[in-house]
Parts: C-alpha cells; structure tokens; sequence
C-alpha cells in the first residue's frame, strides 16, 4: 500500500521536472519539431525494437523520407547517432534535438519505439503519434510499476494520445486496452494470425520468419503500413529484404560446426518464444544436437520473474548456463539461487558460471559438440554491462568470438 502511494506521488514529480521543466522547454528550444513530423509509436514487452527497425526498413524501401529512435539508437536518413547505454526512450532535450534534425533533412516519418518507464517519467511529454502500436503486454518491470495494471497505465498514456492504434487480438492485453480506448473517441485496428494480410504479404511473412513472434510482429508493421496507405507489393518486398536487427535471433557464423546465436529475450515469454523459435528451426534444418541456453536475470528488477526464467531454461533447453546479466547492487550468485529454487527437476542440466565471459566460452568449449545450438540470452545489441553502479563495456558478440578464438 505504501509503495503504491509512493508510485502515484512520482508521477506528477516526472510530470513537472521532466515533462514541464524540460520537455516544454525543449519544445519551445527546438521550435516544436514533433508538429512538423508523422510520428509512428511502437511498443511492447517483447519485439518493439524488431518492430520498429522493419517499419523502418519497409518506409525506407518506399522510398519515404523516415527517420528511427529505438534501443539499437537513431537513424536519419542512414546515419547512426548514439543515443547512450540502456536508452530506449531519451531524455526530452536530447529527443528533440534529434527530432529537430529530423525535420531539417525533411524527414516525414519518424518511427518511435518507447518503453512504459520513458512514458510514465513524462519523456515523451508533447508527443501525439499519428499511429501507435502494441506487440504485446506481459510481465516486466513490475520492480518499477508494481503490477501489471500500472505497468498497462504507463503504456496507454501514450497510446491514448494518438486517435489510430494498432493492436495485438491475441495478446493477454487487448480487452483491457480495448476499455481504456474506446471506439468513439480511437480508431483501433487489430492483428492476428487468425486475420491475415493479403496474400502476397502474408506469403513474405512465412518466407522471412520462421520464428512465431516474429510473424506477429511482421503483421503489425504490415498492418501500420497499410494505414500510412502503402501497397501490398511494397510491404512485402520490405520484408523479404529485412536483414534483421543486431543481437535479435542473430547467428554467428564460426568454424566450429556450431549454431550459436546471440538474442535479446529477457522476460518469460520472450525466453520461451526464442528457444520455442531454436526448436523449430532446429526440425527444419534437421539439427539433432543439444540446445544449449545461457543467460541470466538483471539485478534489482523483476525479482519475481527469476524462478520461471529458471524453470523455462530447464524445460526446454537441453543444457542450461546461469550467469550474470547486469547484476547491479546484487549479489549474483543470490540471483542464480533464485532462479534455481524453483527447479523440482532438472538440476543435472544446469551449470551456474557467474562469470558472463567464463559462461559463454564454457558453453562453447566444453559442453557444445559439432552440430549443437548455442543460444545467448538477456544482452542481444547491448554494449554495455552494470555491475555495482558503473557501466562496463560489453558485447556479447564480442564475448563469442573471443570464446571462438580459444
């Protein structure tokens, strides 16, 4: 009761210091660039940043004028500009700047993925999307919102500032986000595999994804796409030609007759939609090795979430590593306890390696085999780690060819 006191106190906090003090200012500093902009919002637990990147793409590949904010950073016109460690949303000055630059290079669309923390801390103060987007809703940062309630709350606040949005049909949040948007005041479309896209569209979604989350993301870009009114032919030409988004399903090539694959998943469903996806692509290619799955869970956020991270780990990969993935202030191996102390079976699969580096050259050294799966989990683009309060360099990437080079 009294965390939750403390949660509707911060709001108006965030409002007034990051909302009023500086996004109003910026507003003002950088002439109201937002104005000058179609801005298409994308969020979600899992899948916004692939989401965004291929709305992108497929914008692009119309040859539309369109500019990207999202984890991986910002691009205008094809230029990268770093938007720092962790940033997913930036702070207002630093947003509008960017936007503001946008407009001089005569940008139109500027795809924004943002995160429940980025809207509920008023860093997207001023901004109307012309169209928002939802992938899906599930169980994150409740060390932040406390409850899935709040963690929706913080979402819909900027959903319900745009008049079309899309949404997920067959995800946990659609009804409760149908209440919060009613039809007489938003245009809601909706996807789903039980409502397909035109054949050519749909054909290009089969044939550049296998893995299921991906498709559903595929149908909501697509869905977007046709309400910013481009053709079929376009959307599913975009698609087949997406290359994909570092650290997400992203596949190391080596010498070592290994599949070893670097992605993002962090939260349940994201851990067992991508080793569900390795199953899969595991059948169709024949590979009849081990799944070996590395990961851990990040320090002060989600303590909840640790037991069914372990408890899926175990059920299906064939071997489980349990490290360290931005342990902060916490103690990693009481992090590991956790994760393990749900476990009824299964402890023979699971090595714990606190060590990230120790963990990812352990699995790729001793326990994989010629024809084996190799998945790292929990990182994906990142380039940084925070152990304490300090932000150490770091890539996963980097961590497997240097396992590879052993």
């Amino acid at each position: 009761m009294f965390q939750e006191l403390i949660y509707r106190l911060k709001w108006p906090y965030h409002f007034i210091k990051t909302g009023l003090r500086q996004g109003l200012f910026s507003q003002i500093k950088h002439g109201f660039p937002d104005r000058k902009l179609k801005i298409i919002a994308i969020t979600g637990t899992d899948g916004k940043t692939t989401s965004s990147s291929l709305l992108y793409h497929i914008i692009n590949q119309a040859g539309k004028k369109v500019a990207l904010i999202s984890t991986v950073g910002a691009y205008i016109n094809g230029q990268e500009f770093d938007t720092g460690f962790h940033v997913t949303s930036p702070l207002p000055d630093q947003l509008f700047a960017l936007m503001r630059k946008m407009v001089r290079e005569n940008v139109e669309y500027l795809v924004l993925e943002f995160t429940s923390q980025g809207a509920y801390q008023s860093r997207l103060f001023g901004i109307k999307p012309y169209i928002a987007g939802v992938t899906n809703i599930d169980q994150d940062h409740f060390d932040y919102h406390l409850n899935y309630a709040n963690y929706l709350a913080a979402k819909a606040s900027v959903l319900q500032k745009s008049k079309t949005i899309v949404l997920n049909a067959e995800d946990q949040s659609y009804y409760r986000l149908k209440k919060l948007l009613p039809s007489r005041q938003y245009k809601v479309l909706e996807y789903s595999s039980e409502n397909p896209l035109e054949k050519n569209i749909e054909k290009a979604i089969a044939e550049r994804f296998i893995e299921v989350f991906n498709q559903n993301n595929a149908r909501l870009v697509s869905t977007i796409a046709q309400a910013l009114e481009l053709d079929g032919q376009t959307i599913a030409r975009g698609i087949l030609s997406f290359q994909g988004v570092i650290g997400r399903m992203q596949f190391i090539p080596n010498q070592k007759d290994l599949q070893i694959v670097v992605d993002f998943a962090h939260t349940p469903q994201g851990l067992r939609s991508a080793l569900t996806a390795l199953r899969t692509i595991m059948k169709r290619n024949k590979i009849t090795g081990k799944l070996i799955a590395v990961y851990g869970c990040a320090g002060l956020r989600d303590a909840i979430k640790r037991p069914v991270m372990g408890e899926i780990g175990v059920e299906l990969a064939d071997l489980v590593v349990f490290t360290a993935e931005d342990p902060r202030t916490e103690n990693i191996w009481s992090i590991i306890r956790q994760m393990k102390e749900s476990l009824r079976i299964g402890h023979n699969k699971v090595v714990s390696i606190p060590d990230r580096q120790a963990a990812i050259s352990f699995a790729i050294q001793k326990l994989a085999q010629a024809g084996d799966v190799v998945a790292i989990f929990g990182k994906g683009p990142e380039k940084s780690m925070c152990y304490g309060t300090v932000e150490t360099p770091w890539s996963d990437e980097e961590a497997v060819l240097k396992a590879l080079k052993k």
